[in-house]
């Protein structure tokens, strides 16, 4: 297989921060106070939404301009739930300032289904941990 991405997570001194290098980017994570750390950039489950939201938006933005829609300005709100039980789902909005007609609609909703990132969550990935 060939990697596609890839990023480095490091600790950065107080508590749970950590430090992430992701190519040319470097972005910060950590925990909110109520669970131990210093809300000094979002928490693991906030990236992974994030990065959903991401590859959503741009693919939806990819599919507009290939079809010649405009969209507008175009928010993805995400939150991820989760019950005693352990189940989780995420829950994904999508809002734009355009006026859309609903077959506009149904094929951006039909689309966003099929994002890179969103197929990898529904199926599930295989994860290795090695020592290095």
């Amino acid at each position: 297989m060939k990697a596609i991405s890839s990023a480095t997570v490091t600790s950065a001194g107080a508590a749970y921060r950590h430090d992430i290098q992701t190519g040319r980017h470097t972005l910060v994570a950590d925990e909110p106070p109520q669970a131990g750390g210093q809300d000094a950039g979002p928490a693991p489950y906030d990236l992974l939404l994030a990065g959903l939201g991401a590859c959503t938006a741009i693919t939806l933005r990819m599919y507009a301009e290939k079809k010649g829609w405009d969209i507008g300005e175009l928010r993805v709100e995400l939150s991820f739930l989760k019950n005693r039980e352990g189940d989780s789902r995420i829950e994904r909005t999508l809002h734009t300032d355009a006026v859309l007609n609903e077959a506009q609609w149904d094929k951006l909703l039909e689309i966003a289904g099929k994002t890179p990132v969103t197929k990898t969550l529904l199926e599930g990935v295989g994860i290795t941990t090695a020592r290095g």
